[in-house]
């Protein structure tokens, strides 16, 4: 099982960027069986879950992201998205997604850079 993740990129402070995440080699109910959650790797920090959402969509943020910042996920295709707006050179870092027990593999993650 191996989440990959996709989408991020340059953005000036302010804007939004959105990153995808897809579990490949994981059955649907195996995907359901489990609260995803992004993760973020700042340079030099630890990585920092960020955002999690349950089979059923209820969500949870760190304070950091909070407002700003939406999780979502589509259980049939065994996705999970982060749709990041009004973004500040804070969130910069490769932003990752995994279940909250970190129990699957480390994806390759998705860099995220913010200027301004």
């Amino acid at each position: 099982v191996q989440p990959v993740e996709s989408g991020g990129g340059l953005v000036q402070a302010g804007g939004s960027l959105r990153v995808s995440c897809r579990v490949s080699g994981a059955i649907t109910s195996f995907f359901n069986s489990k609260v995803m959650g992004w993760y973020r790797q700042a340079p030099g920090k630890e990585r920092e879950l960020v955002a999690s959402i349950t089979r059923l969509g209820s969500a949870n943020y760190a304070d950091s992201v909070k407002g700003r910042f939406t999780i979502s996920r589509d259980n049939a295709n065994k996705k999970v998205y982060l749709q990041m707006n009004s973004l500040n050179p804070e969130d910069k870092g490769v932003y990752y997604c995994n279940d909250v027990t970190r129990g699957l593999s480390w994806g390759q993650g998705a860099q995220v850079t913010v200027s301004g």
